[in-house]
Protein backbone atom coordinates (compact mmCIF):
# COMPACT_ATOMS: atom_id res chain seq x y z
CA UNK A 1 0.00 0.00 0.00
CA UNK A 2 1.09 3.43 -1.16
CA UNK A 3 2.16 5.63 1.86
CA UNK A 4 -0.08 9.04 2.34
CA UNK A 5 2.35 11.86 2.87
CA UNK A 6 -0.31 14.71 2.78
CA UNK A 7 -2.31 12.56 5.52
CA UNK A 8 0.99 12.84 8.17
CA UNK A 9 1.07 15.09 11.13
CA UNK A 10 2.89 18.11 10.99
CA UNK A 11 4.51 19.74 14.24
CA UNK A 12 5.05 23.34 13.57
CA UNK A 13 1.48 23.89 14.90
CA UNK A 14 0.65 26.32 11.69
CA UNK A 15 -2.77 26.64 9.93
CA UNK A 16 -2.62 27.37 6.45
CA UNK A 17 -5.99 29.84 5.53
CA UNK A 18 -6.18 28.48 1.49
CA UNK A 19 -4.33 25.80 0.07
CA UNK A 20 -5.35 23.89 -3.15
CA UNK A 21 -4.50 24.59 -6.88
CA UNK A 22 -4.75 27.65 -9.19
CA UNK A 23 -4.98 28.72 -12.85
CA UNK A 24 -6.64 25.03 -13.58
CA UNK A 25 -8.20 26.19 -17.49
CA UNK A 26 -10.89 24.15 -17.69
CA UNK A 27 -14.12 23.58 -19.91
CA UNK A 28 -17.56 24.88 -18.56
CA UNK A 29 -21.07 25.09 -19.07
CA UNK A 30 -22.54 28.54 -17.65
CA UNK A 31 -26.48 28.36 -17.96
CA UNK A 32 -27.66 31.69 -19.60
CA UNK A 33 -30.81 33.77 -18.82
CA UNK A 34 -33.19 31.77 -21.25
CA UNK A 35 -32.54 28.74 -19.47
CA UNK A 36 -30.00 27.64 -22.59
CA UNK A 37 -26.26 26.50 -21.42
CA UNK A 38 -23.27 28.04 -23.36
CA UNK A 39 -19.89 26.86 -23.35
CA UNK A 40 -16.58 28.54 -22.52
CA UNK A 41 -13.28 27.81 -21.18
CA UNK A 42 -12.42 28.74 -17.40
CA UNK A 43 -9.41 29.72 -15.25
CA UNK A 44 -10.06 28.44 -11.49
CA UNK A 45 -8.73 29.16 -8.77
CA UNK A 46 -10.27 26.31 -5.53
CA UNK A 47 -8.43 25.79 -1.77
CA UNK A 48 -9.50 24.97 1.87
CA UNK A 49 -8.37 25.72 4.96
CA UNK A 50 -5.90 23.70 6.38
CA UNK A 51 -5.66 22.61 9.84
CA UNK A 52 -1.86 23.03 11.84
CA UNK A 53 -2.62 18.83 12.15
CA UNK A 54 -1.99 18.48 8.81
CA UNK A 55 0.69 17.93 6.83
CA UNK A 56 -0.89 18.57 3.61
CA UNK A 57 -3.96 18.58 1.31
CA UNK A 58 -5.05 16.25 -1.38
CA UNK A 59 -4.90 18.58 -4.78
CA UNK A 60 -6.35 15.83 -6.88
CA UNK A 61 -9.32 15.87 -5.16
CA UNK A 62 -10.11 19.59 -6.23
CA UNK A 63 -10.13 18.50 -9.92
CA UNK A 64 -12.58 15.19 -8.99
CA UNK A 65 -14.60 17.01 -7.58
CA UNK A 66 -14.94 20.20 -10.35
CA UNK A 67 -15.04 17.50 -12.78
CA UNK A 68 -18.37 16.30 -11.42
CA UNK A 69 -20.43 19.93 -11.59
CA UNK A 70 -18.39 21.44 -14.61
CA UNK A 71 -21.05 20.67 -17.40
CA UNK A 72 -23.79 22.47 -14.93
CA UNK A 73 -22.21 25.91 -13.84
CA UNK A 74 -25.02 27.79 -11.89
CA UNK A 75 -25.35 29.14 -8.23
CA UNK A 76 -26.67 26.09 -7.23
CA UNK A 77 -24.31 23.93 -8.39
CA UNK A 78 -21.10 25.99 -7.40
CA UNK A 79 -22.76 25.71 -3.84
CA UNK A 80 -22.69 22.44 -4.34
CA UNK A 81 -18.88 22.10 -4.91
CA UNK A 82 -18.11 24.40 -2.39
CA UNK A 83 -20.13 21.93 0.27
CA UNK A 84 -18.21 19.01 -1.75
CA UNK A 85 -14.71 20.03 -1.34
CA UNK A 86 -15.23 20.77 2.43
CA UNK A 87 -16.55 17.71 2.75
CA UNK A 88 -14.09 15.58 0.40
CA UNK A 89 -10.97 17.70 1.93
CA UNK A 90 -11.99 17.35 5.41
CA UNK A 91 -11.99 21.61 5.91
CA UNK A 92 -14.34 24.00 7.54
CA UNK A 93 -13.30 26.17 4.94
CA UNK A 94 -13.49 26.53 1.11
CA UNK A 95 -12.61 28.79 -1.51
CA UNK A 96 -13.67 28.98 -5.50
CA UNK A 97 -12.71 31.80 -7.80
CA UNK A 98 -13.98 31.16 -11.56
CA UNK A 99 -13.11 33.67 -14.60
CA UNK A 100 -14.42 33.16 -18.09
CA UNK A 101 -15.51 35.27 -21.04
CA UNK A 102 -19.30 34.86 -21.58
CA UNK A 103 -21.12 35.60 -24.97
CA UNK A 104 -23.91 37.53 -26.87
CA UNK A 105 -25.05 37.74 -29.46
CA UNK A 106 -25.22 42.05 -30.14
CA UNK A 107 -27.44 43.09 -33.48
CA UNK A 108 -25.67 46.29 -34.98
CA UNK A 109 -28.24 49.19 -34.71
CA UNK A 110 -29.33 49.91 -38.30
CA UNK A 111 -28.13 46.84 -40.45
CA UNK A 112 -29.42 44.92 -37.43
CA UNK A 113 -26.17 42.58 -38.26
CA UNK A 114 -25.76 39.78 -35.54
CA UNK A 115 -22.21 39.05 -34.27
CA UNK A 116 -20.94 37.84 -30.72
CA UNK A 117 -19.54 40.12 -27.87
CA UNK A 118 -17.09 38.70 -25.55
CA UNK A 119 -17.36 39.95 -21.80
CA UNK A 120 -15.04 38.88 -18.82
CA UNK A 121 -17.01 37.59 -15.78
CA UNK A 122 -15.53 36.01 -12.37
CA UNK A 123 -17.33 34.64 -9.83
CA UNK A 124 -15.70 34.35 -6.34
CA UNK A 125 -17.25 32.23 -3.28
CA UNK A 126 -16.57 31.35 0.12
CA UNK A 127 -17.95 28.40 1.99
CA UNK A 128 -17.14 28.96 5.63
CA UNK A 129 -19.08 27.10 8.75
CA UNK A 130 -22.31 26.67 6.59
CA UNK A 131 -22.39 29.71 5.50
CA UNK A 132 -22.35 30.65 2.00
CA UNK A 133 -20.43 33.98 0.48
CA UNK A 134 -20.90 34.48 -3.46
CA UNK A 135 -19.50 37.54 -5.63
CA UNK A 136 -20.42 37.87 -9.77
CA UNK A 137 -18.41 40.39 -11.33
CA UNK A 138 -18.83 41.52 -14.73
CA UNK A 139 -16.62 42.98 -16.99
CA UNK A 140 -18.46 45.35 -19.67
CA UNK A 141 -16.58 47.65 -22.39
CA UNK A 142 -18.69 50.14 -23.70
CA UNK A 143 -17.93 54.05 -25.22
CA UNK A 144 -17.90 56.96 -23.25
CA UNK A 145 -17.52 60.65 -25.14
CA UNK A 146 -16.31 63.53 -22.92
CA UNK A 147 -18.98 66.03 -22.05
CA UNK A 148 -16.33 68.80 -21.27
CA UNK A 149 -14.46 68.29 -24.45
CA UNK A 150 -18.18 68.16 -26.22
CA UNK A 151 -18.63 71.74 -24.57
CA UNK A 152 -16.07 73.38 -25.62
CA UNK A 153 -14.94 72.20 -29.48
CA UNK A 154 -16.57 73.65 -32.70
CA UNK A 155 -15.76 70.24 -34.60
CA UNK A 156 -16.63 67.16 -32.26
CA UNK A 157 -15.01 65.78 -28.92
CA UNK A 158 -13.03 63.07 -27.80
CA UNK A 159 -13.98 59.57 -26.73
CA UNK A 160 -12.98 56.33 -25.89
CA UNK A 161 -13.60 52.70 -24.98
CA UNK A 162 -14.31 52.14 -21.42
CA UNK A 163 -14.34 49.43 -19.33
CA UNK A 164 -17.31 48.90 -16.67
CA UNK A 165 -17.00 46.44 -14.33
CA UNK A 166 -19.92 45.75 -11.90
CA UNK A 167 -19.54 43.21 -9.07
CA UNK A 168 -22.84 42.25 -6.50
CA UNK A 169 -23.53 40.23 -3.85
CA UNK A 170 -27.28 39.18 -3.71
CA UNK A 171 -29.93 37.75 -2.23
CA UNK A 172 -31.84 36.22 -5.47
CA UNK A 173 -29.91 35.31 -8.84
CA UNK A 174 -29.07 38.20 -10.75
CA UNK A 175 -28.45 37.53 -14.16
CA UNK A 176 -24.94 38.30 -16.19
CA UNK A 177 -27.16 39.44 -18.90
CA UNK A 178 -29.06 41.87 -16.61
CA UNK A 179 -25.95 43.14 -15.39
CA UNK A 180 -24.20 43.61 -19.03
CA UNK A 181 -27.16 45.68 -19.63
CA UNK A 182 -27.21 48.14 -16.54
CA UNK A 183 -23.56 48.84 -17.51
CA UNK A 184 -24.36 49.83 -21.32
CA UNK A 185 -27.27 51.53 -20.63
CA UNK A 186 -24.83 54.21 -18.16
CA UNK A 187 -22.35 54.36 -21.18
CA UNK A 188 -22.53 56.76 -24.02
CA UNK A 189 -23.44 54.17 -26.24
CA UNK A 190 -22.47 50.07 -26.06
CA UNK A 191 -20.30 48.83 -28.71
CA UNK A 192 -20.72 45.96 -31.01
CA UNK A 193 -18.54 43.59 -32.97
CA UNK A 194 -19.47 44.01 -36.35
CA UNK A 195 -20.84 47.81 -37.51
CA UNK A 196 -21.37 48.71 -41.21
CA UNK A 197 -21.28 52.16 -42.52
CA UNK A 198 -25.16 52.83 -41.00
CA UNK A 199 -24.03 51.78 -38.16
CA UNK A 200 -20.85 53.26 -37.15
CA UNK A 201 -22.85 56.87 -37.99
CA UNK A 202 -25.67 55.95 -35.77
CA UNK A 203 -23.11 54.93 -32.87
CA UNK A 204 -21.15 58.04 -33.11
CA UNK A 205 -24.43 60.54 -33.59
CA UNK A 206 -25.26 57.94 -29.95
CA UNK A 207 -22.75 58.79 -28.50
CA UNK A 208 -22.19 62.69 -29.32
CA UNK A 209 -26.00 63.02 -28.17
CA UNK A 210 -25.27 61.16 -24.99
CA UNK A 211 -22.31 62.56 -23.16
CA UNK A 212 -20.92 60.97 -20.02
CA UNK A 213 -17.65 61.38 -17.74
CA UNK A 214 -16.46 58.61 -15.89
CA UNK A 215 -17.96 60.13 -12.75
CA UNK A 216 -21.68 60.16 -14.75
CA UNK A 217 -21.29 56.45 -15.54
CA UNK A 218 -20.47 54.90 -11.95
CA UNK A 219 -23.12 57.13 -10.17
CA UNK A 220 -25.73 55.64 -13.36
CA UNK A 221 -24.87 52.33 -12.56
CA UNK A 222 -24.97 52.33 -8.87
CA UNK A 223 -28.49 54.85 -9.13
CA UNK A 224 -29.83 51.58 -11.46
CA UNK A 225 -28.21 48.96 -8.37
CA UNK A 226 -29.83 51.07 -5.64
CA UNK A 227 -33.00 50.33 -7.36
CA UNK A 228 -32.54 46.50 -7.47
CA UNK A 229 -33.95 44.42 -4.04
CA UNK A 230 -32.27 41.48 -5.10
CA UNK A 231 -28.88 43.24 -4.98
CA UNK A 232 -27.43 43.91 -0.93
CA UNK A 233 -23.95 44.83 -1.78
CA UNK A 234 -22.32 45.83 -4.98
CA UNK A 235 -19.02 47.56 -6.17
CA UNK A 236 -19.06 49.61 -9.63
CA UNK A 237 -15.58 50.78 -11.18
CA UNK A 238 -15.21 52.40 -14.21
CA UNK A 239 -11.71 53.28 -16.42
CA UNK A 240 -11.76 55.23 -19.42
CA UNK A 241 -8.81 54.38 -21.61
CA UNK A 242 -8.31 58.04 -22.57
CA UNK A 243 -7.76 58.95 -25.79
CA UNK A 244 -6.16 62.26 -25.79
CA UNK A 245 -4.08 61.36 -22.49
CA UNK A 246 -1.18 58.92 -21.69
CA UNK A 247 -3.11 58.18 -18.31
CA UNK A 248 -6.89 56.97 -17.99
CA UNK A 249 -9.30 58.36 -15.92
CA UNK A 250 -10.67 55.75 -13.62
CA UNK A 251 -14.25 56.01 -10.84
CA UNK A 252 -15.35 53.25 -8.23
CA UNK A 253 -18.25 53.04 -6.03
CA UNK A 254 -18.91 50.75 -3.31
CA UNK A 255 -21.83 50.05 -1.29
CA UNK A 256 -23.98 48.04 0.91
CA UNK A 257 -27.60 48.15 0.98
CA UNK A 258 -28.18 46.28 4.59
Amino acid sequence: MLQDIQGLRDLRNINIDRVGVKNLVYPISIINKNNTKQNTISKITMGVFLSHEHKGTHMSRFIEIFQQYNNDISLDSIYKIMKHLNSGLNSTKSYLEMSFPFFMEKKAPISKKAALVDYECTIIAEYVDDKYDIILKVAVPVQSLCPCSKEIADRGAHNQRSIVSISIRFNEIVWIEELINIAERSASSPIYALLKREDEKFVTENAYDNPAFVEDMVRNIADLLNQEDRVIWFLVDCENFESIHNHNAWAQIERWKE
